[in-house]
């Protein structure tokens, strides 16, 4: 099992696959390297897919590192262990979050990023829907029962075939005789509590530091927590940012609709 050891000694996983430019996708806050299998398959460069501190197959760790620059830390000591020098980031909502935090910190070391639904402000409803499911496992008991369940009330994603949610709550949830257990640390919603408890930072200075780096935004149309109008001042901010908004997807699109991997493409040949 491919894995590295983070700056405090924890075994974190990895999955390290293809030749060329390396591309580095961080997954959203409570989910892994699967977030990003429905790409993978075709991806047409290096992809770098790490589980987090605390989630997937990666150790659990005091949830007081459970931070976006503890993350961040992790990021790079991956690239160290790997011996590369500068890599671009795919950053799915909190690996977005990641980005902006490299930027600030260790810009020398990016390539470029692209967002996946996810800027320098966020919507207070789809903060509040994350803390109601952060750090708890599911009511349903099997696997069909929550791609049944997610078919039914994720209604800011339509025409998604039962399949794809299967593979989704398949990536994210473990199946036991008990019932579905999720794939983290109960203990990160803690470390998001905690957070929320600090005014949130004014995230612009972040998204700015982005300046000269290759940089790419892919949004949901029916997102609960990216909005049309912090889209559009992304785009006012950086007039070269290549932007699509997918219909039919909310947070977060899968990246495998047409007009994401048109956009994620053009932002690969900028960097190639």
């Amino acid at each position: 099992m491919p894995h590295f050891t983070s700056q405090d000694g924890l075994t974190l996983h990895y999955t390290d696959q293809g030749t060329g430019l390396p591309v580095i996708a961080l997954a959203g806050l409570t989910r892994n390297g699967a977030d990003f299998d429905h790409i993978a398959p075709t991806w047409p460069t290096r992809l770098i897919r790490p589980d987090y501190r605390g989630r997937g197959q990666s150790d659990w760790a005091d949830p007081a590192t459970y931070t976006i620059p503890h993350e961040a830390a992790d990021v790079l000591t991956l690239m160290n262990h790997l011996n590369i020098d500068k890599a671009a980031i795919l950053g799915t909502s909190r690996g977005g979050l990641i980005a902006m935090t490299l930027a600030i910190t260790a810009k020398d070391r990016l390539l470029g990023v692209a967002l996946n639904d996810i800027g320098p402000e966020l919507k207070p409803g789809g903060l509040s829907v994350i803390m109601d499911y952060i750090g708890r496992n599911p009511a349903q008991k099997t696997y069909a029962q929550a791609a049944a369940a997610r078919a039914h009330l994720w209604t800011t994603f339509e025409n998604v075939p039962m399949d794809r949610w299967m593979a989704e709550v398949k990536a994210h949830y473990e199946e036991t005789p008990e019932g579905l257990i999720i794939r983290y640390d109960p203990k990160l919603r803690d470390a998001v509590i905690a957070s929320g408890a600090q005014p949130m930072p004014d995230l612009w200075p972040l998204f700015d530091a982005f300046d000269g780096l290759p940089l790419a935004l892919i949004r949901g149309v029916n997102s609960d927590l990216l909005s049309a109008e912090t889209a559009d001042e992304m785009s006012r901010r950086r007039p070269d940012m290549i932007r699509a908004d997918i219909p039919g997807r909310g947070h977060v699109p899968f990246l495998d609709e047409p007009q994401s991997l048109t956009a994620l493409h053009a932002w690969l040949e900028k960097m190639t």
